[in-house]
């Protein structure tokens, strides 16, 4: 079946705090209405010291989504790890997964901007160490048993709702987090299309005995979609929008830095000729549907690049009315 996605990351250019409440108080409206109308998955953003406000808490706002919802799954895409205390964030993401009921999934980054981890005093080049610890120190404490913590014997409760644990998985787009991932015994969310890393991954899997393990591959196109009956008349109006998050994707990524959101894009013509952000017909989401088969997605961002809330309303409505209920039987 399609899965259907909205995502949310509270950008508000301009970091009006007025503004800012509204599109918190969207997020957790928008969530409602959601898993009342039947979509699946609702994906959170972190980022830190971002010059709009993008998404640095994360964790508080599932939460709010959690007491909003009964069975849409949250999804934290990406939790930058190693900017936790291993044993706070163990205790947080255990009461995540009692307040939604086991709805919770979370993905491990490691991150790719030095000036978050300089932000909440965190050595940029410790990193991986930090990385291993973190996700260590979780699947011990979630075990609701004592365990050896630098040093010391300590105890996390409560244990999660889930056996054994949250869905958790390793993120990451290099060979490095493959094998981190294998050795702890867990999937791998790759954060671009790499069907190589994919690869690289199942082997390591094999050689290790890792029969459960499994790597989350992207699709080759990845599209985030206002959904509209008139696309020229929403480029129009939301083009600047849609830019101000390219941009500012633009701005963090480096070389180095594998993403299925990469654009080069100056302005929203040329952004709207890439095609990873896009105002589709309602007919054209069922088209994508189609053409991504069984197992495709389509992707919602109903609040993008800080675009007035009654449009995200006025997206996120019409697909409700006008798709979901002419996709394949859910």
């Amino acid at each position: 079946m399609t899965v259907t996605t909205l995502r949310f990351n509270q950008v508000a250019p301009g970091l009006d705090r007025d503004g800012i409440a509204a599109r918190y108080r969207a997020t957790v409206e928008m969530a409602a209405f959601a898993d009342a109308r039947g979509f699946d998955l609702i994906s959170l953003e972190e980022h830190h010291g971002a010059d709009d406000g993008w998404s640095p808490s994360p964790l508080i706002t599932a939460g709010a989504l959690f007491g909003a919802t009964r069975r849409i799954a949250v999804m934290l895409c990406a939790v930058i790890t190693p900017l936790y205390d291993p044993l706070r964030l163990a205790e947080d993401l255990a009461v995540l997964d009692h307040l939604g009921g086991g709805r919770l999934t979370v993905v491990a980054g490691i991150g790719y901007r030095p000036e978050e981890y300089a932000l909440l005093g965190r050595e940029w080049s410790e990193r991986g160490r930090a990385q291993d610890e973190v996700l260590a120190a979780l699947l011990a404490a979630w075990t609701g048993e004592p365990f050896a913590y630098r040093g010391r014997t300590v105890r996390i409760t409560p244990p999660p709702l889930t056996r054994p644990h949250p869905a958790l998985m390793v993120g990451g787009s290099s060979r490095v987090a493959a094998r981190r991932a294998v050795r702890l015994g867990l999937p791998l969310f790759v954060a671009a299309h790499l069907p190589e890393l994919v690869g690289y991954y199942d082997e390591l899997a094999a050689a290790a005995g890792l029969r459960d393990g499994f790597a989350l591959l992207p699709p080759e196109r990845t599209r985030m979609i206002h959904c509209t009956e008139d696309p020229e008349k929403a480029w129009e109006r939301y083009g600047e929008h849609f830019l101000h998050e390219a941009r500012t994707y633009a701005g963090w990524q480096t070389s180095a830095v594998e993403s299925v959101v990469r654009s080069a894009a100056r302005t929203p013509a040329e952004l709207r000729a890439e095609g990873i952000y896009s105002c589709l017909t309602p007919d054209q989401c069922l088209e994508e549907a189609r053409q991504a088969g069984p197992l495709g997605s389509l992707l919602l961002h109903p609040l993008c690049g800080g675009m007035p809330v009654e449009a995200g309303w006025e997206s996120l409505r019409l697909f409700a009315d006008a798709v979901l209920p002419r996709l394949a039987p859910r």
